[in-house]
């Protein structure tokens, strides 16, 4: 299992990558439009497409490095056991939500693909490649998840707190 976490992992940054290649054609325009007088084509509608990428790329990218918000109004009282109980649910709860997210998006990516989806403007973008993005994104979150339940649920036997929060300099 950690063999398949840590290629999740390095998924999650590729899209992650991804994301940022996605950030630079919005500077190549703004650098274009104003230095040269000339912006790029298309730009608006590509970076709307790619906004999917910032969204949904991260989550499981966030997930493994457990970055999400959380509120800890009871977190912090309870006992070791406690709060591996309380990833469980939250996690489990996340799973069930996002797997309504991805069951959603494939019914939105093949009625897109069926009418042949695209954006109105300078240049015309298919919207087909936003939802398969869409649907990369949840599908490593879910599995990041699945990974992250079996873990959680394994140090609720054990009686282990879950792994502790990492502050951003201390992460590698």
């Amino acid at each position: 299992m950690q063999t398949f976490s840590a290629w999740l992992g390095r998924l999650a940054l590729w899209l992650l990558l991804l994301m940022l290649a996605a950030m630079l054609v919005g500077v190549a325009d703004v650098v274009g439009t104003e230095f040269f007088g000339r912006p790029l084509l298309g730009t608006l509608e590509f970076t709307e497409r790619t906004m999917v990428l910032v969204v949904f790329g991260a989550l499981a990218y966030a997930q493994e490095r457990r970055a999400h918000i959380r509120v800890e109004l009871l977190y912090g009282f309870a006992g070791a056991r406690g709060k591996s109980f309380m990833e469980v649910v939250t996690h489990i709860v996340a799973f069930i939500f996002f797997a309504l997210v991805a069951w959603m998006g494939y019914v939105e990516l093949v009625y897109s693909l069926e009418i042949k989806e695209s954006t109105m403007g300078s240049v015309r973008f298919p919207l087909y490649p936003a939802r398969v993005l869409l649907l990369v994104g949840v599908a490593l979150l879910l599995l990041r998840l699945a990974i992250d339940i079996v873990q959680d649920i394994g140090r609720l036997r054990r009686g282990e707190p879950p792994p502790a929060l990492a502050l951003p300099e201390q992460r590698e």
